[in-house]
């Protein structure tokens, strides 16, 4: 039987088997803070609690045969992207175990990975010096120092190697190339393909028979109410709207990925499908001439309606059925007539650019289309227009904050939208359509009745698809809105009910937990909560007759009675048969076409996507797992050398075992009794008033069990998150019982760790004149913490260092310069503040109302700020602007040079593609960020011990460069 190591839910990958009986690997424990490299531990193979290897972060660690030197990697970043340079590219350092000192090996500016020892003194590593990854040797002397030049062992021009290692001896090499394994003589660098015959063994079935009753994407309900159209795993399906009913029809059928049903009429579905290699707009009808009804023939007929060189997509029946409106390819929106049949003609292309149209819908009769789009300052805007183009499309938002989602009110009379035109949250505006509704007083509306209506003539028109044409007053229609809602967070998912009079919509609830479901009028009166506590609804719809209003909760069918309120689940049984290697081709496909449209330069950073594709698809087809179809697809999406690039597979067939350690807050290493702590977290379960710990403690026994020996601290602590536990522990030669309660996580406690580490450094090296803030991420927590701390960390100080190393990046740099480049144009000076105004008033200079009278409040004293590597995406927008606006100085290590606008594409089983759309360039010389990093005006290096000594030499500096500014 194996013997498990390890315990712990953070990820444990083995890097190492020492010759001394000891396994290196890296982990996330308590050591690693805020970094992106990982520590790096050590335990016997034959058991035990691990302890830390080095005092420094790093990836990779191999150890010498004699001991006596680890090597390991430095760095950050995917090493499938072969062509990264960068100031975070991986290179291989030494740590002398004897000096107990640190020494760089590498320094190409490319990736160099996974060292591995010969002898005492021969490293083989992988880099990229070449172009492409090969194998290479350097020989050290007893120090560590390099002697003679790095002698490149491989030469593979055209892939290169992505994995090796050395037998113990020191004299065969196996490596991974391709498809294959690789034999490397080191006697006379000879090179064998191994042969490896296995004979086929599946260990999961290639096709599976499935039942779904939730995940359930995309719906629509039929015009007459009674069935519903709905999207599972690439598959359309239709069900009967009846809560005691669920049997499900399978109206597709197809390996392929189906999607955007519309309804033509109550026997008719469109739909989109890739099934012939792009996305064509396809028709689903009953193939049985005595059985029309869709959901009850057991024939379908599936008809290919389009056929371009380019994908359809999101197709809109008008109301009146006589219409459809789609997309094709990027930015081209057109409208077409369409019998009940599926037959199209007399296109109408009303859209052709580049932008996407969002949320595309038709007006109650049938002649408008209402949808927001992109302009190049990537401000959303809402348009309606005429399908006859008899004018031009009519901006009715206008405003430079994001306005989406237009929904028609039925009766004709408004048109709602999401805009963040107020305080940034989305919230539920509309316009009226036409003038005279919006000069309405409240005296005009409380008087006004709407005209009654003849019995026997709604009856006639109920039976009829003939709508009034609706009045549209387009001049200056941008003036007439009116804000509905303003809720704490984002509105989303706008419905009219039927009358026109009432708007449905989701918010986040004010009592319960998540998302709700609301009802407002027109008016602003009488909302409501239609749920309470409900599992995040989405994709509200009113069935034509407006008596449900339906709504997606974590994929499964509902809707609500609106005249009763009473809410009912409508159960189904979608069957399928999963065929896993045609997914595995669908999901391929897919994201290569949605790269192909969406990449956001045409040219592939100089490489040719279709040539890769011929290459790589048959390697990623070979795969046997899902992670390795992943790893694969990443090595190609590595070759055009972008950042922000990732597939990310769902590994749902995988039934592992699901394991939570407890978190105590401590660091401990092994001794005779048990295990000793040598760190505690601040604000950890260790550091509660009730169950602290002390460096020193000796933990002997956990719940009665022993820590000592062969056995894992950690194993004593799986899923006990929130559980009591009762620890024995030796301390000042007493032994004492306590009683903690571990937690799930620490990553708040070390960052917070990591940040009062470094305010104490600054107010050391600072002697109290300066101030200090970390901005964790471009997010808006961050930045509202930010704004918070200019108060309590720059109250009463000279100036403030600002530090966005190891900050992942966002969005708001520009909240950001808003704040640190406001330029003071005046000072103000209350009453009782001076005693006399002309002798004293220049004591008041750098006082100004700034939260008074800025949207943000701002800092106008000196500042500085840090970057390094680990600077990502906005974080190197901002220290870009930081440098080039001449805030102040900027001083660390160059930035990742990672910058591009980035999205995903899901594929059809959940897993997803990144989709980078959009380029940034420095204004003042053009370079693409994505390749040029920030290069501070300072550059400092922090040794791979500093941290463990209590240092911060780029911290260190920015303090001084900034006190100078001060004299």
């Amino acid at each position: 039987m194996p013997n498990r190591i390890t315990y712990h839910s953070s990820s444990d990958n083995l890097n190492d088997f020492a010759n001394d009986g000891s396994l290196l690997f890296t982990t996330s424990r308590n050591f690693k803070q805020v970094e992106w490299d990982h520590e790096l531990e050590t335990v016997s193979s034959t058991g035990g609690t691990p302890t830390l290897l080095l005092d420094a972060i790093g990836e990779m660690p191999s150890k010498s045969p004699d001991g006596k030197f680890i090597a390991f990697a430095m760095g950050f970043g995917r090493v499938t992207r072969e062509a990264y340079h960068g100031s975070a590219n991986y290179e291989i350092w030494l740590y002398n175990t004897e000096k107990k000192s640190y020494s760089k090996l590498t320094d190409y500016d490319g990736h160099d990975i996974y060292p591995r020892w010969g002898d005492n003194s021969t490293i083989y590593y992988i880099s990229s010096k070449s172009g492409k990854y090969n194998i290479h040797k350097v020989i050290i002397d007893e120090n560590g120092k390099q002697i003679g030049v790095d002698n490149q062992i491989t030469g593979y021009e055209d892939d290169g190697i992505r994995y090796f290692n050395i037998s113990k001896d020191g004299s065969t090499i196996v490596f991974e190339r391709q498809t294959d394994i690789y034999k490397l003589n080191l006697s006379d660098n000879s090179i064998n393909k191994v042969n490896i015959e296995i004979s086929s063994d599946y260990r999961f079935d290639p096709t599976e028979y499935k039942t779904f009753t939730d995940k359930m994407d995309e719906y629509k309900v039929s015009p007459n109410g009674k069935y519903s159209a709905f999207v599972i795993r690439g598959e359309i399906f239709i069900s009967e709207n009846d809560k005691d009913k669920s049997r499900t029809a399978n109206l597709s059928n197809h390996p392929y990925r189906d999607q955007n049903p519309a309804w033509l009429n109550d026997s008719t579905l469109i739909f989109i499908s890739d099934r012939e290699g792009q996305n064509d707009i396809y028709l689903v009808k009953s193939d049985d001439t005595k059985e029309s009804n869709l959901f009850k023939t057991l024939k379908h007929k599936i008809v290919r309606l389009t056929e371009t060189d380019k994908d359809e997509s999101f197709p809109v029946i008008s109301p009146d059925g006589n219409k459809i409106a789609y997309e094709i390819g990027r930015g081209k929106l057109v409208v077409s007539d369409i019998d009940k049949n599926g037959k199209m003609k007399n296109e109408i292309v009303l859209l052709d650019g580049w932008a996407i149209p969002g949320n595309v819908s038709w007006s109650p009769d049938s002649k408008w289309l209402a949808y927001s789009l992109d302009d190049l300052y990537f401000n959303s805007e809402i348009f309606i227009q005429p399908i006859d183009k008899s004018i031009e499309p009519v901006n009715i938002s206008m405003h430079p904050r994001s306005d989406t989602s237009p929904v028609w009110s039925k009766d004709g009379s408004k048109l709602a939208f999401l805009s963040q035109r107020n305080n940034s949250n989305s919230d539920v505006w509309f316009v009226w359509l036409k003038k005279e509704d919006w000069e309405k007083t409240k005296t005009d509306w409380d008087e006004y009745e709407k005209p009654k209506t003849d019995k026997k003539k709604k009856k006639k028109d109920a039976d009829s698809t003939k709508v009034e044409p609706i009045k549209i007053d387009t001049k200056k229609i941008y003036e007439i809105l009116s804000q509905l809602t303003n809720c704490a967070r984002d509105e989303n998912n706008i419905e009219f009910a039927k009358d026109g009079e009432t708007i449905f919509f989701t918010a986040k609830s004010p009592t319960e937990k998540g998302i709700d479901i609301f009802s407002i009028k027109w008016d602003g009166k009488d909302i409501k909560s239609l749920t309470k506590g409900e599992s995040s609804p989405s994709s509200l719809t009113i069935d034509r007759d407006g008596k449900y209003l339906y709504y997606n909760s974590k994929g499964k069918l509902n809707r609500i009675e609106i005249k009763s309120e009473k809410k009912e689940s409508l159960s189904f049984a979608a069957k399928m048969i999963i065929n896993f290697p045609k997914e595995k081709e669908q999901k391929f496909e897919e994201a290569w076409r949605a790269l192909n449209e969406g990449f956001y330069d045409p040219n592939f950073h100089g490489q040719n996507w279709i040539d890769l594709k011929a290459k790589y698809k048959p390697w990623c087809l070979s795969a046997s797992t899902d992670n390795d179809f992943q790893d694969m697809f990443n090595i190609m999406l590595g070759e055009l050398n972008a950042s922000h690039m990732a597939m990310r597979s769902n590994d749902e067939r995988e039934d592992l075992q699901k394991e939570k350690t407890g978190l105590l807050g401590i660091t401990v290493e092994p001794n005779k009794d048990g295990v000793k702590v040598t760190h505690v977290v601040p604000s950890s379960p260790a550091d509660k008033e009730n169950s602290k710990l002390f460096i020193g403690d000796e933990i002997v026994s956990v719940n009665g069990m022993t820590t000592k020996g062969n056995i894992n601290f950690y194993s004593l602590f799986t899923n006990t998150s929130d559980e009591k536990m009762l620890l024995s522990v030796n301390r000042d030669d007493k032994q004492k019982e306590i009683v903690i309660r571990p937690t799930s996580s620490l990553s708040n406690e070390l960052y917070d760790e990591w940040v009062e580490n470094n305010s104490k450094l600054v107010d050391k090296y600072s002697n109290g004149k300066l101030g200090y803030l970390h901005i964790k991420s471009m997010n808006m927590p961050s930045f509202e913490k930010f704004e918070r701390e200019f108060t309590a960390k720059g109250y009463g100080k000279d100036g403030i260092v600002i530090d966005v190393r190891y900050n992942g990046g966002g969005w708001t740099t520009d909240y950001l310069m808003t704040v640190l480049n406001y330029k003071q144009h005046a000072y103000t000076i209350p009453r009782g503040a001076a005693k006399n105004l002309t002798t004293e008033k220049e004591k008041f200079r750098e006082y100004y109302p700034f939260g008074e009278r800025l949207p943000f409040a701002a800092w106008s004293k000196p500042s500085i700020a840090l970057c390094n590597q680990n600077s990502y995406s906005n974080a190197e927008i901002f220290s870009h602007a930081y440098k080039n606006l001449g805030i102040g100085k900027l001083v660390g290590l160059p930035t990742f040079g990672a910058v591009i606008s980035t999205g995903a594409r899901s594929l059809i089983d959940g897993s997803y593609v990144r989709m980078p759309f959009r380029g940034w360039f420095v204004k003042a010389d053009n370079t693409n960020m994505d390749f040029v990093p920030a290069v501070p005006d300072i550059i400092v290096y922090n040794n791979p011990d500093s941290k463990a000594k209590g240092e911060d030499p780029q911290l260190k500096r920015a303090v001084e460069e900034l006190l100078k500014g001060l004299k």
